[in-house]
């Protein structure tokens, strides 16, 4: 078999057992599209205005609803009715960083009700394995899939060395849940102690920190192009926000759709160079 690295999407997509790794994975291939959009924006009307517009190019909207000042629980509706419409998968980027018991509230209850709408959600290891056992024990018989923040994108981060190393182990060991990392490199071979080998898994790598104009935002987030993410480092998806709608959150739709073009195309462009294939 050949490598993660030079597999398709589709191909991946039929050794993955977990359902949420699975349909992003199809949803890649099916779009031709390697392109998550972050939609950090405070008013409903710009939230759901942005997804329409962009949602034809991404395979996956990442969301904080946490910061949609209008929040009610009609948006979510009217996301999932968006996600069906244009054929992406939903990642509410929570960041869970507490002990099993409370994550699988934050998670189940509240609120958001996050487990009930959205595929993907992310996890800080910080607390150790029972963050997994929480979460695992409301998202997995949703056939929801886990990401651990394995590595981050701005200046000085602490996530590391042994950090990033016991992030990936942890997920080694819950392969059934944890689907991948945000990371800014594959975690192939990274943890494996004496005796051990990564063989055969697939871990996805869902990549923050992406732009093509700048190089940082004055608040320590760096950026790198689609090229240097997907081809040189090896990673699955990259994430854009700003770079897409801009400051003035999404405010000419034609402008929004051209970026978000723009950057499909350049992160299909080096996934067909990562495998060798303009498939």
């Amino acid at each position: 078999m050949a490598s993660i690295l030079k597999q398709t999407y589709s191909q991946r997509a039929a050794n993955h057992t977990n359902p949420a790794a699975k349909a992003l994975l199809e949803t890649i291939a099916r779009k031709r599209s390697n392109l998550c959009v972050s939609v950090d924006v405070t008013k409903k009307a710009d939230f759901l205005r942005i997804i329409d517009v962009v949602g034809p190019y991404i395979c996956l909207v990442k969301t904080h609803v946490d910061v949609i000042e209008d929040f009610d629980y009609s948006l979510v509706e009217q996301l999932q009715e968006l996600s069906v419409k244009h054929d992406f998968q939903i990642f509410e980027d929570r960041k869970f960083a507490d002990i099993g018991n409370t994550v699988a509230l934050q998670y189940s209850s509240g609120v958001y009700k996050i487990a009930q709408w959205s595929h993907i959600t992310n996890a800080h290891p910080v607390p150790g394995p029972s963050i997994i056992t929480g979460l695992s024990s409301v998202g997995l018989p949703l056939g929801r899939g886990l990401l651990l923040l394995a590595e981050m994108s701005t200046k000085g981060s602490l996530a590391v060395g042994s950090y990033t190393e016991e992030a990936v182990r942890m997920a080694r060991a819950n392969r059934d849940f944890v689907i991948g990392f945000i990371a800014q490199r594959r975690m192939d071979g990274i943890g494996l102690r004496d005796g051990e080998s990564s063989a055969g898994e697939d871990f996805l790598v869902l990549t923050p920190g992406v732009g093509l104009d700048v190089k940082g935002d004055g608040m320590g987030q760096q950026y790198r192009t689609p090229r240097e993410v997907v081809l040189e480092s090896g990673c699955d998806v990259i994430i854009v926000g700003r770079g897409i709608y801009g400051k003035d959150n999404g405010a000419n739709p034609d402008a929004v759709r051209a970026q978000a073009e723009r950057y499909r195309a350049e992160g299909w462009k080096a996934y067909q160079e990562r495998i060798g294939s303009s498939a």
